[in-house]
């Protein structure tokens, strides 16, 4: 008999070797690994730890000093540590050398005591079962359901690992054979179309170009004789065969898509569904028919164990349907612990307040408040484990505020884990995904009423996130045939078709894992909503200071194009501020009126500085507002800016001819800027212009914000809500509001789209009016434009138009229209912009 034994967790001598061989290496030091916690269910519990800010002696457990180390380092660590435990899944060393601080020794100790080898087939290489336990909890053992797990390294062993080209067996009999994957190259070489020759490693337009001429290849040795007469690498023919084997890759994903979606349809066919609604819900309220669906799906996936991303369109009840969920949860006996709410700070009142009203049997309890106050949650979750409750709702910040918080998390089970908002999830390169991906729950749903915004690799960034395994081992596959390729001048019909080939990839990748409804499909009553794009001509004033700022920025085009990465941006910011209102800049203070301003700030006994140089300094850098701002926080109350200047912008006499005719109909606003200091200027106008008014951004305390709301939703007398787009225009529901005004349009129009649907959504009893406001002939236009595109990705997943952007060709773009850049020029920008538009955000 040929089969070969389990691996056993006995340590061999070469692993032995290995390891000793690699703390000779590194110098690293043995250390016990700690006692693991224990995860029993109905009593979970985890080691109490002093907080980080906390001077506390008395703790229980000692502090680890948490060891630095540099991407390389962490590298070199992992192919130890792989390299002594083969028989391990990826996926699994990577885990326990996180949860050992990278220390190799104790990582293969936790995978011994931990972790399941992979089982080693017949003829050698290890492959994983396909349904064992995943790393988020769904077990993968019920018959016909699929799990996080079900995607092997079956493909692995399919695909040649040996490269087509080999430079140092040219001369020999095997440099003109045609194995198996030479043929799959060959054929490529012949016939891939000029992007599809881009996507290969190396090759430009020029070069994929010149390729295309030298056809046909007649054999493999004529082939790479033309390749290499023409100065071609070798290594080209390497580079095509890993792309055809990472298109290979997303074949097998999209095949097992399929087979998910047919499963799925199987279930729900087979299933007689949910009719009615769980009976613990309150009595008086109802759920619309789509939210009835919404609900079966959940179920649906919950039977298949398979996480979901519920993506309805903003407005149509996200919030209810994953209530109902719980609810129904609770109801049949299927909840196997607590469940985990995460929203934005915005939202959370606004979710308590409806779990309350929808489903009072499900005990909600906030993890919010000071450090002191989540201390002393902790010491209790400690010692009985998340009991007690059905659902605790917390925020993305606390969530991974401290090191404590994210142990706690990541070491506790809980049953569902439910992300609001979940579209903050869509970079996986932040530092918030990596901590959230570590929640410790059996199952995920992401809830976000806009699932693509700037491009497809957004919207993998999501499904990557809610089937970790799924995706997450072929993601570099994904990203290389995702990405948008360069812009090339040749045939616009091949242009549209490999872009078409992208979307329909797309979406059926996402079929099995995604819901999504929009609002004009499912609320037939919902009122019309009309959307203005309103061109508004600068004041006088204003239009001359546009002018000065490009007129010296294109004077001085090469000193632009080759300074610092993060010109480009400012440049592009400057022109906004002044396209919004002049005060943004510093037009009306002197010079001279900065030094006077300087010494009695030096004078001022509560200000910090005391040197009148380096005061002045740091007014010379601040807009005419926030100069203004500054001295009357310390009490320089005769530094003025006349009403004139406040209200001297084209935006605000426009603003003049709406809001007195909105206020007269009976209308009320709601107003958003990007811009915290712009909605300082607007406060300012409104008070002149004597409109009441409440304000919230993401200064404002989370304790006052559904104080806010539902004060402008009960007194009709506050006519205009301002709100900052990022921090007001997420989950909160303005019905009271029947227009809505966006002062300055985001580069992501998806902002925007959240925003207006505070008022445009389920509850709205009047027609609603959108006004977006762009200065006319300024870079705004060029941003519209930009945001238009942009808006097409959606509707390339949803119909059949087509389009993707770019966020940092959008600026060199706008830049380059702007000020009148030639193509060197033009190039030139967009190297220097690289770095500053591709930093990972926070």
């Amino acid at each position: 008999m040929s089969d070969n034994p389990a691996p056993t967790s006995s340590p061999t001598k070469s692993s032995l070797s290995d390891l000793r061989q690699f703390r000779i290496n590194k110098g690293a030091a043995s250390s016990p690994y700690p006692a693991k916690t224990e995860r029993v269910p109905g009593k979970k519990r985890i080691s109490v730890m002093a907080d980080s800010d906390s001077d506390s002696a008395d703790c229980q457990t000692p502090k680890k000093t948490k060891l630095e180390l540099t991407v390389k380092e962490k590298e070199e660590r992992y192919m130890a540590a792989a390299k002594i435990s083969p028989q391990y899944d990826t996926m699994a060393i990577q885990e326990s050398l996180s949860r050992t601080n990278w220390d190799v020794a104790a990582s293969v100790r936790y995978l011994r005591e931990n972790c399941k080898p992979k089982i080693q087939g017949a003829n050698g290489p290890l492959v994983k079962p396909k349904l064992k336990p995943s790393s988020n909890g769904i077990s993968g053992t019920s018959h016909g359901s699929y799990s996080d797990n079900d995607y092997s390294d079956d493909e692995d062993v399919k695909q040649g690992k040996d490269q087509v080209y080999d430079s140092d067996d040219s001369d020999s009999e095997m440099a003109s054979k045609m194995t198996g994957q030479r043929k799959k190259v060959f054929q490529f070489m012949n016939e891939a179309t000029l992007l599809e020759l881009q996507s290969v490693k190396t090759l430009s337009e020029k070069k994929a170009t010149a390729i295309i001429e030298l056809r046909p290849f007649e054999d493999w040795a004529g082939l790479r004789k033309k390749l290499e007469s023409n100065k071609f690498s070798g290594d080209l023919l390497n580079y095509a065969q890993d792309l055809i084997n990472k298109q290979n890759t997303v074949a097998t994903i999209l095949s097992k898509c399929n087979n998910m979606v047919s499963r799925l349809e199987k279930a729900i066919s087979t299933g007689a569904g949910i009719v009615e609604q769980p009976k613990i819900l309150s009595s008086g309220l109802q759920l619309a028919d789509y939210q009835i669906i919404g609900l079966n799906w959940l179920t649906v996936m919950h039977r298949q164990e398979m996480n979901g991303i519920l993506a309805d369109e903003m407005g149509l009840g996200k919030t209810i349907q994953v209530i109902a969920f719980l609810a129904y949860l609770k109801e049949n006996s299927l909840s196997q612990g607590a469940h985990l709410i995460v929203v934005p700070s915005s939202t959370l009142d606004n979710w308590e307040a409806e779990i309350s009203r929808w489903c009072p049997n499900l005990v909600v309890e906030k993890y919010h408040g000071s450090q002191d106050e989540r201390r002393r949650m902790r010491a209790r979750y400690a010692k009985d484990g998340f009991s007690g409750f059905d659902v605790l709702l917390t925020t993305y910040h606390i969530v991974g505020s401290t090191p404590e918080e994210r142990k706690m998390f990541r070491v506790c089970r809980l049953d569902y884990v439910i992300f609001d908002e979940a579209h903050m999830l869509k970079n996986m390169t932040t530092q918030r995904y990596a901590n959230l991906i570590t929640i410790n729950a059996r199952s995920r749903i992401l809830l976000t009423g806009t699932p693509l915004q700037n491009n497809l690799l957004e919207l993998i960034s999501l499904l990557c996130f809610v089937m970790p395994k799924f995706f997450a081992k072929r993601i570099e596959d994904i990203k290389t045939l995702f990405a948008k390729k360069s812009k090339t001048d040749g045939d616009q019909e091949e242009v549209s078709q490999f872009q078409e080939t992208q979307i329909q990839r797309a979406k059926r990748i996402m079929k099995p894992f995604v819901l999504r409804r929009l609002k004009k499909d499912v609320l037939n009553n919902l009122p019309k909503k009309l959307s203005l794009v309103e061109k508004v001509s600068m004041s006088n004033q204003q239009k001359q200071y546009y002018h000065d700022l490009v007129e010296y920025y294109s004077n001085n085009k090469g000193e632009i194009c080759s300074s610092s990465d993060r010109a480009a941006m400012t440049i592009m910011m400057e022109m906004r501020r002044i396209a919004n209102h002049p005060l943004l800049m510093r037009h009306y203070f002197t010079d001279e009126n900065l030094r006077e301003f300087s010494k009695r700030l030096a004078n001022c006994s509560s200000y910090k500085k005391t040197n009148e140089q380096y005061i002045f300094e740091e007014l010379a850098i601040m807009s005419d507002f926030q100069v203004y701002q500054l001295c009357h926080r310390y009490e320089l109350f005769d530094v003025k800016i006349p009403d004139q200047l406040i209200c001297d912008s084209g935006k605000f006499e426009y603003l003049d001819e709406l809001l007195p005719r909105l206020k007269e109909e009976g209308h009320r606003v709601l107003l958003f800027s990007q811009f915290t200091m712009m909605l300082d200027i607007v406060e300012e106008y409104l008070r002149i212009r004597k409109h009441g008014f409440c304000r919230l951004d993401g200064s404002t305390a989370v304790k006052e914000r559904q104080d806010l709301i539902t004060d402008f939703n009960v007194d009709d007398n506050i006519f205009v809500f301002l709100l900052s787009t990022k921090a007001g225009g997420v989950g909160i529901n303005l019905t009271a509001a029947d227009t809505c005004i966006i002062h300055d349009i985001d580069f992501n129009p998806y902002n925007d789209k959240q925003a207006e649907d505070r008022c445009h959504r389920m509850g709205q009893q009047r027609p609603v009016t959108i006004y977006r406001l762009i200065s006319e002939s300024t870079i705004e236009e060029g941003i519209l434009m930009s945001a238009e595109e942009k808006l097409k990705l959606e509707k390339d997943i949803t119909s059949t138009e087509k389009g993707e952007v770019h966020e940092q060709r959008c600026v060199v773009k706008l830049l380059t229209t702007a000020l009148g850049l030639d193509k060197d020029q033009e190039e030139q920008l967009n190297n220097s912009l690289s770095n500053s538009i591709t930093s990972p955000q926070k």
